[in-house]
């Protein structure tokens, strides 16, 4: 039988994480709703994928504590307006608003998430007692919500990123850079979300440095979320929106202060280095460094450690089949995360009977093809 579904998106990420979801229950005959929030580009995606949605924070949030509570606020009566005009069977997201409504109207809230408790824990505690399941990756603590919780064996950039669903095109690339000579992606990241209180990145002199240094062996190109500073603006990648992955599957090197970009380059086999208060502490990123070696962690106070690690990376003779060679190991060990979503939310609430009771149930979407 067909379902009404809510999903919210407040994050360009989360455009990304369920855009193949979305269509396939669409076409599948299933209505989809889709709420958001403003944040960075999340709107051109849906605007330029025609991808019809409703903005309950048009004008974003303001930072800060008090800030976070009133847009929280501000969406969790967006959201119950919504279900109240037009009541959803089920609906699913990464918004503690979505299970907050749906505990109070009675309507299963699935929330999607892949940091630790420990990371986030305000978000954790302000909407996990209130979801119906969640669901993570395997190498995620969910601490005391872990019997709620469906570990799947995958990552939530997978949901994309995954070779059954995306194809890097060098043409595409060819469209911004005249040749093939090697370049390396920077990304700056925000820092501002509720997690990142005290979580220190990139600084202007290290990073002046990290080009400087890069330069001599290929172009640099800065994806920031942040506003750039005077002398970082010629470097800056003015690119479509829907393109940044091609570019970063054949990056020589991606750096950043970004975790969502570097588990993107992981996916990839693009060789990161997230440079990071975060590193050493989100379970997704250690599984990813220690077991698969597809990306390195360095606190923000060691960049010394920062050029080593980058010098030692562009010395391999082999650095692009190295990586490719990592990266097909982790494919092998993981599923097809948009298929098992796709399942999951269309036969729900069976489907969560379903692997509870039979663990090697996910194993039916462990394929791919390079």
């Amino acid at each position: 039988m067909n379902k009404n579904i809510l999903v919210f998106l407040g994050h360009p990420a989360h455009f990304h994480l369920f855009k193949h979801t979305i269509a396939h229950l669409r076409s599948n005959g299933n209505r989809v709703d889709i709420v958001i929030k403003k944040k960075d580009i999340l709107e051109d995606l849906l605007d330029r994928t025609d991808m019809e949605y409703a903005n309950l924070l048009p004008n974003g949030r303001e930072n800060g504590m008090l800030g976070i509570v009133k847009g929280m606020l501000r969406k969790d009566i967006g959201i119950y307006r919504h279900c109240r005009r037009d009541r959803p069977d089920i609906m699913f997201g990464t918004s503690a608003e979505i299970a907050h409504v749906g505990r109070l109207l009675g309507i299963p809230s699935i929330i999607f998430e892949e940091d630790d408790v420990a990371v986030i824990r305000a978000f954790a505690a302000a909407t996990y007692p209130f979801a119906d399941h969640i669901l993570s990756p395997v190498s995620c603590d969910n601490g005391r919500w872990s019997k709620k919780t469906v570990f799947y064996h995958g990552f939530h950039k997978l949901a994309y990123l995954h070779p059954n669903r995306f194809k890097p095109d060098i043409n595409i690339v060819r469209k911004y850079f005249a040749n093939d000579e090697p370049y390396f992606l920077l990304r700056f990241a925000n820092l501002t979300a509720h997690h990142d209180n005290g979580i220190k990145g990139f600084s202007d002199s290290v990073a002046l440095q990290l080009i400087k240094n890069l330069e001599k062996k290929g172009s640099v190109y800065i994806s920031s979320e942040r506003a750039l500073s005077p002398e970082f603006e010629p470097y800056a990648l003015h690119i479509d929106v829907l393109d940044i992955h091609h570019v970063l599957a054949h990056a020589q090197l991606f750096i950043g202060d970004s975790q969502s970009m570097a588990v993107e380059a992981a996916m990839l086999g693009t060789p990161s280095i997230r440079f990071s208060g975060f590193s050493g502490k989100i379970g997704v990123l250690e599984e990813l460094e220690k077991k698969y070696e597809l990306t390195y962690g360095i606190n923000p106070d060691e960049p010394d450690r920062l050029f080593t690690t980058i010098n030692k990376l562009l010395e391999m003779s082999s650095l692009h089949e190295t990586f490719q060679a990592r990266r097909r190991r982790m494919l092998r060990d993981k599923i097809d995360v948009t298929a098992f979503f796709q399942w999951f939310i269309e036969n729900y609430p069976e489907s969560y009977r379903v692997v509870n009771t039979d663990k090697n149930y996910q194993n039916r979407f462990r394929n791919f093809s390079l």
